[in-house]
């Protein structure tokens, strides 16, 4: 006669509640409490070696000695294989171990022999989280019926459905185990980064800010709050916790550049630079770096700095229309025509329907003399959209430049009819230009 292993039951439901989601972490758990009697009765030998064999296991166990513990469960049963409580031990110790195949064939075991065995099917769901959500989910599905007034498991099934790509019954789950247990970080979390990824940021901000309150120094719950601010378009809070975020993290280079867009979107443009700076430092600096950085130069007309900063970028992308476009125009503000009409060339090949780019071709080929070229491009942009007064003058100019007095004058003359600003240097050269058009015309 021996004492059945099913009395550790209700000592192992707490340990196993309290296991993580990687099996590597299972190491770092205090084992579970097997609860083997250590009363022996006299003349059976064979209950005598089961105990023991038992006691060999407990005593592994909390040495954290999980492969002896193994060999114990293992001779053990091949005595009693219908020992569901040992089965399950047995699945522990292989989880502890990495082994998460032969886990999960133990608890498989376990629940057969007693369907009723609520940690059996959390483990089992957590064995499964990582490789396989979709079969994870009906077990944590068991386990959750089974402990309804226990939060993890619910928290736990929550995490199943979000990995098998099923948001809204996760987060129906998430909210649930917030109600039994409303100061549990994890739940409050998951909740948060659920809602964020289904676009309901203003909803995952209080659930980040509740984990926050839990875990006042945790970096993550101030870098979800972040993101929340950040779709809300709240620059200044988003700065402010991606500068709490890192405090945690301060190698995160990423978050600097993240916390830079939203400094230079302040016009916080030294503080950005700062950032940027520091991101920089740990390794080559990623196309988003760059692109604020252009931005920054741009609004601080440091021209020169935003040529080599924009090569770099080129370097990086060299499919991107937008970056010949945008270093096109800054070599305007240079006055650097000729690589102006390179640039926009390039770039407008490769973007033929941007507008702004072929309005800058436009006026770098204007510049630059090519007067051809640039009537050609305001031919092909007023098809698209109402150009503005200016344009009139600058076409007119062309003909004028190309000696097509006709359509020259025909053009000031359109200028002058729309224009309202008669102290400007445009209205006064068109008027001359009018008076002496006429008179060349008539004399011809």
């Amino acid at each position: 006669m021996r004492i059945s292993s099913s009395t550790i039951v209700s000592s192992v439901l707490s340990a196993a509640l309290c296991m993580t989601l990687t099996a590597g972490a299972c190491q770092e758990l205090s084992a579970q409490t097997v609860g083997v009697s250590k009363k022996r009765i006299p003349g059976d030998s064979a209950a005598s070696a089961l105990n023991s064999l038992l006691a060999s296991a407990q005593d592994a166990t909390d040495r954290k000695d999980y492969a002896a513990a193994a060999q114990s469960y293992q001779s053990y049963l091949a005595q009693e294989p219908d020992d569901a409580t040992v089965h399950f031990q047995l699945g522990y110790t292989y989880t502890a171990l990495q082994r998460p195949s032969d886990a999960k064939s133990e608890y498989e075991k376990a629940i057969a022999l007693d369907p009723k065995m609520e940690p059996a099917y959390l483990n089992l769901g957590l064995t499964l989280l990582d490789s396989d959500p979709s079969t994870a989910v009906a077990a944590l599905e068991k386990a959750a019926g089974l402990l309804p007034d226990q939060a993890r498991p619910k928290y736990l099934l929550g995490v199943a459905l979000e990995k098998s790509g099923q948001p809204v019954p996760a987060i129906e789950q998430y909210q649930q185990a917030e109600k039994l247990d409303a100061k549990d970080f994890d739940i409050h979390f998951a909740l948060g980064r659920s809602l964020l990824k289904a676009d309901r940021a203003t909803d995952a901000e209080p659930e980040f800010r509740a984990a926050l309150a839990v875990h006042p120094d945790s970096g993550p719950a101030h870098w979800g709050i972040a993101q929340c601010l950040k779709a809300e378009k709240k620059p200044d809070g988003e700065a402010g916790e991606l500068a709490a975020y890192l405090q945690a993290q301060p190698d995160d280079g990423p978050a600097r550049v993240e916390r830079a867009s939203a400094l230079a979107a302040l016009g916080k443009n030294d503080e950005a630079l700062a950032e940027l700076d520091q991101a920089a430092g740990k390794g080559p600096e990623s196309l988003e770096a760059l692109r604020i950085r252009s931005r920054i130069f741009l609004a601080q007309k440091r021209y020169d700095d935003e040529v080599l900063v924009l090569q770099k970028a080129a370097a990086l992308t060299p499919q991107d229309a937008d970056i010949p476009a945008l270093l096109g125009h800054v070599y305007l503000e240079k006055k650097n025509y000729p690589d102006a009409v390179k640039e926009l060339i390039i770039a407008y090949k490769m973007k033929p329907n941007s507008n702004e780019t072929l309005g800058d071709l436009v006026t770098a080929e204007y510049v630059s003399k090519n007067y051809p070229g640039a009537l050609q491009g305001l031919d092909i942009l007023s098809q698209r959209e109402t150009l503005p007064l200016g344009s009139w003058f600058m076409r007119a100019a062309c003909y004028d430049h190309l000696g097509q007095k006709p359509q020259a004058l025909e053009a000031y003359q359109k200028f002058l009819e729309s224009n309202k600003d008669q102290n400007s240097d445009m209205y006064f050269e068109a008027t001359a230009r009018v008076r002496e058009l006429n008179r060349e015309i008539k004399k011809r």
